[in-house]
């Protein structure tokens, strides 16, 4: 079975899939700076799969650290998740954002390439499809075009580094997985999304303002042209993006393949509002404020060709992801107690 070094791997969306791959048999090794996560999350990766994955507190623009790493790891393969990824701020601050999310993905490629490892997983997002003529992203639409953010043209920049990288070593193989709304907790619920600082997305605010730690959810504006009159977003189950990648890993096919990982359909503000306030119980404080600059109306994925080639399709739910949110909430309140 492959050796898989997960960077960003304690992170929401890492540690998620570092879980599946472990529950499928993969030697999994994580490198991450934790400057987004916590290093509790071994414990709890242990807990969940009775394996405690090798961990190296490290950089990716630390080159020196990263070519040891890499000298002693014999990996079959990268999935790289390790970035930089608050939307608002890095319109504060780009260079940061360039910087961060563009070097350390050129010093891993460089790493890779001076120790052979020849095949990569790029954790990609939606954002490089900008705004389109019609809501729902298929692969083949052109990127690029009219992001609104830093963050998002990082990851354009990044998908076409490594189609470059892969036309100038053709035996370089790599998948691009442009992500949609990642959502929801594992089922154990010992691992969920706890971002440091300021959520910018959807999901943590609302459990930030479940918990008190936020007053009330700031929904931008209701006079969209939509059912509701609020955005309407692809949300996935975590989970179910997770055994994307497991998926993405074990049909890897030559040059660069590119899939889109969400549900097919767009769920609004108030729908997920709605939906939090069943599963919990109880009501959630919000009120309409102005527009977002940057917001579209609507956007969610065609996801008609990961289950083409790679026979993968998602399971959960809205509702599931509520519930297994909720119950990461309650276990995290307990464990604080």
């Amino acid at each position: 079975m492959k050796k898989i070094l997960a960077t960003g791997g304690t992170g929401y969306i890492g540690s998620h899939t570092v879980v599946e791959l472990i529950n499928r048999g993969y030697e999994v090794e994580i490198i991450d700076n934790l400057f987004n996560s916590k290093i509790t999350v071994l414990n709890q990766i242990e807990k969940i799969t009775g394996k405690r994955p090798k961990f190296f507190e490290a950089d990716l623009l630390d080159a020196e650290k990263l070519d040891e790493i890499f000298q002693q790891g014999n990996y079959d393969a990268v999935i790289h998740f390790a970035g930089l990824k608050a939307v608002g701020e890095s319109v504060e601050k780009p260079i940061l954002y360039y910087h961060n999310n563009l070097d350390s993905t050129l010093n891993l490629l460089d790493v890779m390439g001076k120790y052979g490892v020849k095949e990569l997983i790029f954790s990609s997002s939606a954002t490089v499809y900008g705004e389109q003529d019609t809501p729902a992203c298929v692969e083949t639409m052109k990127t690029g075009g009219a992001i609104t953010n830093p963050y998002g043209r990082t990851k354009y920049f990044i998908e076409e580094i490594i189609k470059d990288y892969v036309v100038a070593y053709p035996d370089f193989n790599a998948t691009l997985l442009r992500y949609f709304n990642p959502i929801g907790a594992h089922e154990s619920g010992l691992i969920g999304e706890d971002p440091n600082g300021i959520p910018n997305n959807l999901m943590p605010i609302i459990m930030r303002v479940a918990d008190g730690r936020i007053e009330k959810l700031q929904v931008y504006g209701d006079d969209y042209p939509t059912e509701d009159g609020t955005c309407r977003r692809d949300y996935i189950h975590v989970v179910d993006l997770a055994k994307g990648h497991v998926a993405a890993l074990e049909h890897m096919k030559p040059g660069v393949s590119i899939y889109n990982l969400g549900t097919g359909k767009a769920t609004s503000v108030k729908e997920m509002i709605a939906a939090f306030e069943k599963a919990s119980g109880r009501e959630l404080p919000h009120e309409f404020t102005a527009r977002r600059a940057g917001d579209l109306a609507e956007m969610y994925a065609d996801p008609s060709k990961a289950k083409a080639e790679l026979g993968w399709q998602t399971e959960l739910t809205i509702d599931d992801a509520m519930r297994d949110t909720i119950n990461y909430l309650n276990k995290a309140k307990e464990s604080n107690v």
